[in-house]
Protein backbone atom coordinates (compact mmCIF):
# COMPACT_ATOMS: atom_id res chain seq x y z
CA UNK A 1 0.00 0.00 0.00
CA UNK A 2 1.41 3.08 -0.77
CA UNK A 3 0.93 5.85 1.92
CA UNK A 4 3.13 8.47 0.35
CA UNK A 5 4.18 9.57 -2.90
CA UNK A 6 7.36 11.46 -3.64
CA UNK A 7 7.54 14.79 -2.71
CA UNK A 8 7.41 16.50 -5.95
CA UNK A 9 3.86 14.51 -6.60
CA UNK A 10 0.62 17.12 -6.53
CA UNK A 11 0.21 20.58 -7.82
CA UNK A 12 1.10 23.58 -6.49
CA UNK A 13 -3.06 24.49 -5.83
CA UNK A 14 -3.48 21.06 -3.93
CA UNK A 15 -0.59 21.56 -1.84
CA UNK A 16 -1.60 25.19 -1.12
CA UNK A 17 -5.65 24.03 -0.61
CA UNK A 18 -4.64 21.27 1.90
CA UNK A 19 -1.87 23.56 3.63
CA UNK A 20 -4.71 25.92 4.46
CA UNK A 21 -7.04 22.64 5.35
CA UNK A 22 -4.43 21.80 8.08
CA UNK A 23 -4.32 25.31 9.48
CA UNK A 24 -8.01 25.41 10.12
CA UNK A 25 -8.16 22.34 11.70
CA UNK A 26 -5.75 23.24 14.10
CA UNK A 27 -7.63 26.73 15.16
CA UNK A 28 -11.02 25.06 14.76
CA UNK A 29 -9.29 22.01 17.75
CA UNK A 30 -7.85 25.03 19.05
CA UNK A 31 -11.33 26.94 19.11
CA UNK A 32 -13.30 24.51 20.70
CA UNK A 33 -10.71 23.49 24.01
CA UNK A 34 -10.77 26.94 24.62
CA UNK A 35 -14.22 28.77 23.85
CA UNK A 36 -16.92 29.35 26.42
CA UNK A 37 -17.80 30.36 29.79
CA UNK A 38 -16.26 26.74 30.97
CA UNK A 39 -13.52 25.64 28.43
CA UNK A 40 -12.17 22.47 27.72
CA UNK A 41 -8.58 23.47 28.68
CA UNK A 42 -8.91 26.47 31.12
CA UNK A 43 -5.37 27.71 31.02
CA UNK A 44 -4.98 28.06 27.18
CA UNK A 45 -6.15 31.08 26.17
CA UNK A 46 -8.55 31.33 22.89
CA UNK A 47 -7.08 32.21 19.59
CA UNK A 48 -9.19 35.08 19.76
CA UNK A 49 -7.41 36.95 22.78
CA UNK A 50 -4.21 35.82 20.91
CA UNK A 51 -4.94 37.61 18.32
CA UNK A 52 -6.40 40.63 19.74
CA UNK A 53 -2.93 40.73 21.73
CA UNK A 54 -0.99 41.66 19.08
CA UNK A 55 -2.40 45.25 18.61
CA UNK A 56 -1.14 45.70 22.32
CA UNK A 57 2.05 44.24 21.51
CA UNK A 58 3.11 46.53 18.56
CA UNK A 59 1.40 49.61 20.51
CA UNK A 60 3.03 49.10 23.91
CA UNK A 61 5.91 46.28 23.96
CA UNK A 62 7.79 47.96 20.64
CA UNK A 63 7.38 44.29 19.16
CA UNK A 64 9.52 45.32 15.40
CA UNK A 65 12.24 46.63 17.82
CA UNK A 66 11.85 43.17 20.21
CA UNK A 67 11.90 41.22 16.96
CA UNK A 68 14.97 43.33 15.33
CA UNK A 69 17.37 42.94 18.88
CA UNK A 70 16.33 39.25 18.46
CA UNK A 71 17.24 38.32 14.55
CA UNK A 72 20.05 40.31 14.85
CA UNK A 73 21.30 38.13 17.65
CA UNK A 74 20.75 35.13 15.64
CA UNK A 75 22.40 36.12 12.68
CA UNK A 76 25.56 37.50 14.70
CA UNK A 77 25.69 34.53 16.51
CA UNK A 78 25.63 32.23 13.21
CA UNK A 79 28.34 34.16 11.51
CA UNK A 80 30.51 33.82 14.39
CA UNK A 81 29.99 29.68 15.12
CA UNK A 82 30.62 29.28 11.28
CA UNK A 83 33.66 31.40 11.18
CA UNK A 84 35.11 29.34 14.08
CA UNK A 85 33.38 25.89 12.97
CA UNK A 86 34.64 25.49 9.61
CA UNK A 87 38.46 26.32 9.88
CA UNK A 88 39.03 24.59 13.09
CA UNK A 89 36.58 21.65 11.52
CA UNK A 90 38.65 21.06 8.63
CA UNK A 91 41.85 20.58 10.86
CA UNK A 92 40.76 18.54 13.38
CA UNK A 93 38.78 16.26 10.45
CA UNK A 94 41.69 15.99 7.97
CA UNK A 95 45.19 16.87 10.03
CA UNK A 96 46.00 13.83 12.15
CA UNK A 97 47.63 15.33 14.84
CA UNK A 98 44.66 17.15 15.81
CA UNK A 99 42.46 14.54 15.41
CA UNK A 100 44.21 12.17 17.58
CA UNK A 101 44.76 15.50 20.15
CA UNK A 102 41.26 16.83 20.15
CA UNK A 103 38.80 14.34 18.82
CA UNK A 104 37.73 12.79 21.88
CA UNK A 105 37.55 16.47 23.42
CA UNK A 106 35.19 17.70 20.65
CA UNK A 107 32.92 14.86 20.89
CA UNK A 108 32.23 15.61 24.94
CA UNK A 109 31.09 19.15 24.14
CA UNK A 110 27.80 18.22 23.36
CA UNK A 111 27.05 17.22 27.16
CA UNK A 112 27.75 20.69 28.26
CA UNK A 113 24.72 21.94 29.64
CA UNK A 114 24.60 26.13 28.34
CA UNK A 115 22.29 26.89 31.06
CA UNK A 116 25.08 25.79 33.62
CA UNK A 117 27.78 28.10 31.61
CA UNK A 118 25.95 31.27 31.78
CA UNK A 119 27.30 32.16 34.88
CA UNK A 120 30.82 31.91 32.90
CA UNK A 121 29.81 33.94 29.62
CA UNK A 122 28.88 36.77 31.78
CA UNK A 123 31.92 37.01 34.36
CA UNK A 124 33.76 36.88 30.69
CA UNK A 125 31.94 39.11 28.77
CA UNK A 126 29.74 41.11 30.96
CA UNK A 127 25.87 41.02 30.60
CA UNK A 128 25.97 43.15 27.04
CA UNK A 129 25.10 42.34 23.58
CA UNK A 130 28.22 41.08 23.17
CA UNK A 131 27.91 38.24 25.98
CA UNK A 132 24.71 37.37 24.90
CA UNK A 133 26.34 36.45 20.61
CA UNK A 134 28.71 34.56 22.28
CA UNK A 135 26.94 32.63 24.28
CA UNK A 136 24.81 32.06 21.30
CA UNK A 137 27.52 31.30 18.76
CA UNK A 138 28.88 28.40 21.55
CA UNK A 139 25.43 27.11 21.89
CA UNK A 140 25.72 26.72 18.26
CA UNK A 141 29.28 25.81 17.87
CA UNK A 142 29.04 22.80 20.66
CA UNK A 143 26.84 21.05 17.97
CA UNK A 144 28.30 21.63 15.02
CA UNK A 145 31.59 21.31 15.01
CA UNK A 146 31.54 17.14 16.19
CA UNK A 147 28.86 17.16 13.44
CA UNK A 148 30.91 18.85 10.53
CA UNK A 149 34.40 16.11 11.66
CA UNK A 150 31.47 13.57 11.23
CA UNK A 151 30.64 15.18 7.26
CA UNK A 152 34.36 14.89 6.67
CA UNK A 153 34.14 11.39 7.72
CA UNK A 154 31.55 10.68 5.57
CA UNK A 155 33.28 11.86 1.84
CA UNK A 156 32.77 9.06 -0.57
CA UNK A 157 36.53 7.23 -0.90
CA UNK A 158 35.61 7.09 -4.47
CA UNK A 159 36.08 10.64 -5.30
CA UNK A 160 39.27 11.18 -3.38
CA UNK A 161 41.32 8.15 -5.32
CA UNK A 162 39.62 9.67 -8.43
CA UNK A 163 41.54 13.10 -7.94
CA UNK A 164 44.73 11.01 -6.33
CA UNK A 165 44.56 9.35 -9.58
CA UNK A 166 44.52 12.26 -11.76
CA UNK A 167 47.51 13.82 -9.95
CA UNK A 168 45.74 16.52 -7.30
CA UNK A 169 47.40 18.12 -4.70
CA UNK A 170 46.30 18.78 -1.57
CA UNK A 171 45.01 22.02 -2.11
CA UNK A 172 43.39 20.72 -5.03
CA UNK A 173 41.77 17.77 -3.25
CA UNK A 174 40.56 20.37 -0.92
CA UNK A 175 39.20 22.68 -3.41
CA UNK A 176 37.13 19.92 -5.55
CA UNK A 177 36.05 17.14 -2.85
CA UNK A 178 36.14 18.08 0.62
CA UNK A 179 35.10 21.81 0.69
CA UNK A 180 31.94 21.29 -2.02
CA UNK A 181 31.21 17.99 0.01
CA UNK A 182 31.37 19.14 3.50
CA UNK A 183 30.23 22.19 3.35
CA UNK A 184 27.09 21.38 1.13
CA UNK A 185 25.51 18.86 3.79
CA UNK A 186 27.24 21.32 6.68
CA UNK A 187 24.85 23.50 5.36
CA UNK A 188 21.81 21.15 6.40
CA UNK A 189 23.01 20.44 9.43
CA UNK A 190 23.04 24.51 9.94
CA UNK A 191 19.68 24.81 8.78
CA UNK A 192 18.21 22.23 11.29
CA UNK A 193 20.31 24.22 14.19
CA UNK A 194 18.42 27.14 13.55
CA UNK A 195 15.02 26.26 15.28
CA UNK A 196 17.46 25.46 18.45
CA UNK A 197 19.12 28.75 18.38
CA UNK A 198 16.18 29.87 19.14
CA UNK A 199 15.89 28.11 22.33
CA UNK A 200 19.29 29.85 23.14
CA UNK A 201 17.90 33.28 22.37
CA UNK A 202 15.37 33.04 25.17
CA UNK A 203 18.31 32.32 27.61
CA UNK A 204 20.09 34.88 26.58
CA UNK A 205 18.07 37.42 26.41
CA UNK A 206 16.56 36.77 30.37
CA UNK A 207 20.14 37.80 30.96
CA UNK A 208 19.79 41.70 31.59
CA UNK A 209 16.13 41.64 29.95
CA UNK A 210 16.09 45.60 30.14
CA UNK A 211 18.01 45.29 26.53
CA UNK A 212 14.92 43.80 25.02
CA UNK A 213 14.34 41.13 22.58
CA UNK A 214 11.43 38.50 22.21
CA UNK A 215 12.85 36.57 25.36
CA UNK A 216 12.49 39.66 27.18
CA UNK A 217 8.97 39.83 26.25
CA UNK A 218 7.83 36.50 26.78
CA UNK A 219 9.44 36.18 30.53
CA UNK A 220 7.49 39.75 31.13
CA UNK A 221 4.47 38.25 29.79
CA UNK A 222 4.10 35.37 31.23
CA UNK A 223 6.15 35.14 34.54
CA UNK A 224 5.63 38.99 35.73
CA UNK A 225 2.14 39.62 34.39
CA UNK A 226 0.59 36.17 33.44
CA UNK A 227 -0.90 37.43 29.87
CA UNK A 228 -0.53 33.77 28.43
CA UNK A 229 -2.25 35.17 25.65
CA UNK A 230 0.75 37.37 24.64
CA UNK A 231 3.37 34.29 25.06
CA UNK A 232 1.50 32.43 22.59
CA UNK A 233 0.97 35.50 20.16
CA UNK A 234 4.81 35.74 20.18
CA UNK A 235 5.75 31.57 20.29
CA UNK A 236 3.31 32.20 16.63
CA UNK A 237 5.94 34.86 15.40
CA UNK A 238 9.37 32.96 16.33
CA UNK A 239 7.26 30.20 14.44
CA UNK A 240 6.57 32.44 11.21
CA UNK A 241 10.34 33.99 11.82
CA UNK A 242 11.52 30.21 12.07
CA UNK A 243 9.48 28.94 8.88
CA UNK A 244 10.78 32.56 6.56
CA UNK A 245 14.30 31.64 7.66
CA UNK A 246 14.07 27.77 7.02
CA UNK A 247 12.78 29.15 3.34
CA UNK A 248 15.58 31.65 3.06
CA UNK A 249 17.99 28.90 3.99
CA UNK A 250 16.62 26.72 0.91
CA UNK A 251 17.16 29.16 -1.26
CA UNK A 252 20.48 29.92 -0.34
CA UNK A 253 21.22 26.11 -0.26
CA UNK A 254 20.26 25.98 -3.78
CA UNK A 255 22.48 29.22 -4.63
CA UNK A 256 25.74 27.83 -3.17
CA UNK A 257 25.26 23.97 -3.87
CA UNK A 258 23.67 24.00 -7.28
CA UNK A 259 24.93 20.25 -7.74
CA UNK A 260 22.65 19.11 -5.27
CA UNK A 261 20.03 19.81 -6.85
CA UNK A 262 21.02 18.46 -10.80
CA UNK A 263 19.52 15.24 -10.63
CA UNK A 264 15.73 16.82 -9.61
CA UNK A 265 15.98 19.58 -12.11
CA UNK A 266 16.85 16.63 -14.73
CA UNK A 267 13.88 14.99 -13.42
CA UNK A 268 11.82 17.83 -14.00
CA UNK A 269 13.25 18.96 -16.91
CA UNK A 270 12.73 15.67 -18.80
CA UNK A 271 8.95 15.87 -18.32
CA UNK A 272 6.51 18.68 -19.62
CA UNK A 273 4.91 19.88 -17.04
CA UNK A 274 3.08 23.21 -17.34
CA UNK A 275 2.68 25.23 -14.25
CA UNK A 276 -0.31 26.06 -12.32
CA UNK A 277 -2.05 29.73 -12.06
CA UNK A 278 -0.79 29.39 -8.02
CA UNK A 279 2.75 28.05 -8.84
CA UNK A 280 3.11 31.08 -11.41
CA UNK A 281 1.98 33.80 -9.14
CA UNK A 282 3.21 32.55 -5.96
CA UNK A 283 6.56 32.90 -7.94
CA UNK A 284 5.93 36.46 -9.23
CA UNK A 285 4.65 37.40 -5.88
CA UNK A 286 7.68 36.20 -3.87
CA UNK A 287 10.43 38.01 -7.04
CA UNK A 288 8.27 41.18 -6.47
CA UNK A 289 8.29 41.18 -2.77
CA UNK A 290 11.52 40.56 -2.62
CA UNK A 291 12.82 43.04 -4.97
CA UNK A 292 10.74 45.66 -2.90
CA UNK A 293 12.12 44.54 -0.01
CA UNK A 294 15.68 45.18 -0.86
CA UNK A 295 14.84 48.01 -2.35
CA UNK A 296 13.86 49.39 1.17
CA UNK A 297 16.53 47.83 2.97
CA UNK A 298 18.83 49.98 0.54
CA UNK A 299 17.29 53.13 1.23
CA UNK A 300 16.98 52.32 4.71
CA UNK A 301 21.06 51.42 4.95
CA UNK A 302 21.79 54.77 2.79
CA UNK A 303 19.70 56.74 5.78
CA UNK A 304 22.19 55.22 8.28
CA UNK A 305 24.89 57.62 7.09
CA UNK A 306 23.20 60.14 5.81
CA UNK A 307 19.97 60.12 8.00
CA UNK A 308 17.42 61.92 5.70
CA UNK A 309 14.65 60.23 7.12
CA UNK A 310 14.83 61.87 10.39
CA UNK A 311 15.36 58.62 12.27
CA UNK A 312 17.74 55.00 11.91
CA UNK A 313 15.27 52.76 11.61
CA UNK A 314 17.76 49.87 11.00
CA UNK A 315 19.80 51.14 13.87
CA UNK A 316 16.25 50.92 15.98
CA UNK A 317 15.58 47.58 14.89
CA UNK A 318 18.70 45.68 15.51
CA UNK A 319 20.77 47.73 17.74
CA UNK A 320 24.23 47.04 18.04
CA UNK A 321 24.39 44.06 15.49
CA UNK A 322 23.44 46.73 12.78
CA UNK A 323 26.60 46.39 11.12
CA UNK A 324 26.59 42.11 11.19
CA UNK A 325 23.44 42.46 9.46
CA UNK A 326 24.03 45.27 6.48
CA UNK A 327 27.62 42.95 5.86
CA UNK A 328 25.65 39.68 5.25
CA UNK A 329 23.32 41.89 2.66
CA UNK A 330 25.88 43.46 0.84
CA UNK A 331 28.17 39.91 1.24
CA UNK A 332 25.07 38.47 -0.59
CA UNK A 333 24.78 41.14 -2.87
CA UNK A 334 27.80 40.98 -4.24
CA UNK A 335 28.19 37.20 -4.45
CA UNK A 336 24.88 37.38 -6.65
CA UNK A 337 27.05 40.59 -8.74
CA UNK A 338 29.58 38.24 -8.95
CA UNK A 339 27.07 34.74 -10.24
CA UNK A 340 26.03 37.45 -13.18
CA UNK A 341 28.71 38.13 -14.07
CA UNK A 342 30.20 34.54 -14.50
CA UNK A 343 26.60 33.72 -16.42
CA UNK A 344 27.68 36.92 -18.71
CA UNK A 345 31.03 35.89 -19.26
CA UNK A 346 29.89 32.33 -20.47
CA UNK A 347 26.98 33.49 -22.65
CA UNK A 348 29.99 36.00 -24.17
CA UNK A 349 32.14 33.01 -24.53
CA UNK A 350 29.66 30.65 -26.04
CA UNK A 351 28.91 33.10 -28.25
CA UNK A 352 31.71 33.49 -29.72
CA UNK A 353 32.55 30.28 -30.01
CA UNK A 354 29.46 29.25 -31.76
CA UNK A 355 30.28 32.14 -33.81
CA UNK A 356 33.51 30.93 -35.25
CA UNK A 357 32.18 27.45 -35.17
CA UNK A 358 29.76 29.29 -37.95
CA UNK A 359 32.38 30.68 -39.76
CA UNK A 360 34.37 27.69 -39.54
Amino acid sequence: MKFLGGTEEGTASQKLLFGILGVITIIGVWVLLTNGANPIVSRVPSPFKVLTSYGELFNQNELLKNMGLSLGLNITGYIEAIAIVIPIGFIIGLVKYARWGFQRQVDALRYVPLTAVTLIFILWFGTGVSMKVHFLAFGILIYLLPVMVQRIDEVADVYLKTVHTLGASDWQVLKTVYFPSVLSRLFDDIRVLTAISWTYIIVAENINSNQGGIGTLIYYAGQRQGRYDKVFALLIIIMIIGVVQDRIFIWLDKEFFPFKYQALEAIKSSSIQRKSFVAVATDFAFRTLGWIALLIYFILFLNEYFSFLGSQPLGYLFGQTTWVVNLVVIALLVYKGWKWYQGRMDQVALQSASSKSSRV
